[in-house]
């Protein structure tokens, strides 16, 4: 079955949600399909432990405050996906749950939208899928000759999975950080952190509230043609949160460098010393998911789409909505995604009007 509609979204997660918010106020028609079973995004997915960097309040979508969860400054992983819920809810946003999205194609004045639910004609097409589903994975040598268990963060939930465990916990950023911190706190799991690079903490006293903040400023510095003044990577890697702050003031987030390989039982470092591993957790990132948008042939360097803005320059009928600074500055934000779904919701009004 073919369907026409004006804007076909793809995701519904934070950014398909801010997407659908301002498609309804510039009147336009759209559907949104999210290949997930329930609403919430990825934020479903996460571990136990896991917490925003900021307060409720800064951590809203447009149009609807996030409410302060009881209890806690910084709201919980579950308390995001129950706001998410409550406003795709509240909003009454088309989302089609359970809707996975194979490819989307050009056809003369439409953009054909080819879902397993049947094909959508649509005039544009908003991409959202964010990285989640796309774990990235390094091609460290001895990887698959290591007998013991192996994940991602994607698949990481809590210490009570590793308790009397030796596990190496791989990568320098905040999910690496936090993952080691919440084994090392736990006291059941022998933890040994890895990082390429040097540790990079941020100062204690900045949340995600200065983050955005930072980000803001870098934008308005693009703009107005202004020294690039770095944005959040000139500040550091890692987040303080308080696991992460109490765990390296116990002295228990010492990383080490990389390793060079993996071996049967362990990894091996470059001077020959081995340490016996019974777990390795790979918090090394993702990359963003665009298989859908294959048949357009936009892929550029390092897999990303050349926009302008969200707008997609070889295809003025796409966006890309919350992949990360290329798609706009704090764009993978929950607070930050709110500016970018406007404008680009601006632009395709502009267009199709």
């Amino acid at each position: 079955m073919t369907q026409r509609t004006d804007v076909v979204v793809v995701g519904g997660g934070q950014a398909g949600l801010a997407a659908g918010y301002h498609l309804r106020r510039r009147g336009l028609n759209f559907v949104i399909l999210d290949a997930s079973a329930t609403p919430g995004g990825s934020w479903q997915h996460m571990w136990d432990s896991l917490h925003l960097f900021s307060p409720a309040e800064h951590s809203s979508l447009p149009g609807r405050l996030m409410p302060a969860q009881p209890g806690e400054t910084y709201p919980d992983a579950g308390h995001v996906v129950d706001y998410l819920a409550d406003y795709e809810k509240r909003y009454d946003l088309p989302v089609q749950h359970g809707t996975r999205v194979q490819a989307v194609r050009r056809d003369a004045d439409r953009l054909l939208v080819e879902a397993d639910s049947g094909i959508w004609r649509a005039r544009a097409v908003i991409s959202a899928t964010g990285s989640w589903s796309r774990p990235f994975l390094p091609a460290v040598p001895g990887r698959s000759v290591f007998t013991g268990r192996q994940l991602h963060t994607v698949g990481y939930r809590s210490p009570a999975d590793f308790a009397g465990q030796r596990v190496i916990v791989v990568g320098g950023g905040n999910s690496g950080a936090q993952i080691a911190a919440d084994l090392a706190l736990d006291g059941r799991v022998e933890v040994t952190w890895v990082t390429q690079r040097p540790l990079r903490f941020l100062p204690d006293d900045i949340d995600g509230r200065a983050l955005f903040d930072v980000a803001t400023a870098r934008r308005r510095a693009l703009e107005e043609g202004r020294r690039d003044t770095g944005g959040v990577a000139s500040l550091g890697d890692i987040v303080a949160v308080p696991p992460v702050r109490a765990a390296r003031d116990a002295g228990l987030l010492a990383a080490k460098r990389m390793f060079s390989r993996l071996t049967a039982d362990g990894v091996r470092w470059d001077d020959g010393s081995h340490s016996g591993a019974d777990a390795v957790i790979w918090c090394t990132g993702f990359r963003s998911a665009l298989a859908h948008l294959g048949p357009l042939n936009l892929r550029g360097l390092r897999g990303h789409i050349p926009t302008e803005g969200t707008r997609a320059l070889g295809e003025p009928r796409l966006h890309l909505l919350g992949y990360g600074d290329w798609t706009g500055p704090a764009s993978a934000t929950l607070i930050g995604v709110g500016r970018t779904a406007r404008d680009a919701s601006q632009q395709i009004r502009g267009l199709l009007h």
